[in-house]
């Protein structure tokens, strides 16, 4: 007597469609996820002048004179990411940040500072 096979599994091709369909999700979600990555990276940026701009005033308040240096105001930067002031003195300061993954430049000014670049106007944080 004959018992017919009954056969158990996937087809070649049936396996090379779910391989194609994985692999268009992938090269749709791999460069959304880098650009989603370099936005954090200038949002920590921002955050850390954000901070920087806090604590000098803080620091005016005590001494009638700007930091001109990060540590002095007891700021940290954010993983990766150089905190750099250029000016600081009595009537002003300006400040810069980069990260290193970013190749992103985030510049403030306050007071009397020069502005230094991407910064146009005083008091507003500006990434280029």
């Amino acid at each position: 007597m004959f018992i017919p096979r009954i056969r158990a599994g996937f087809t070649i091709i049936e396996l090379l469609m779910v391989v194609v369909i994985i692999s268009l999700l992938a090269a749709i979600a791999i460069p959304k996820f880098g650009e989603s990555k370099g936005r954090a990276f200038v949002a920590a940026q921002r955050s850390d002048l954000a901070n920087l701009a806090t604590q000098q005033e803080v620091y005016f308040f005590n001494n009638r004179a700007y930091a001109p240096t990060a540590g002095l105001v007891g700021v940290g930067s954010s993983n990766g990411v150089t905190l750099t002031i250029s000016e600081a003195t009595g009537t002003g300061w300006s400040a810069t940040t980069a990260h290193v993954s970013s190749g992103v430049l985030c510049a403030v000014s306050y007071g009397t500072a020069g502005l230094v670049a991407p910064a146009v106007t005083s008091g507003v944080i500006t990434c280029q």
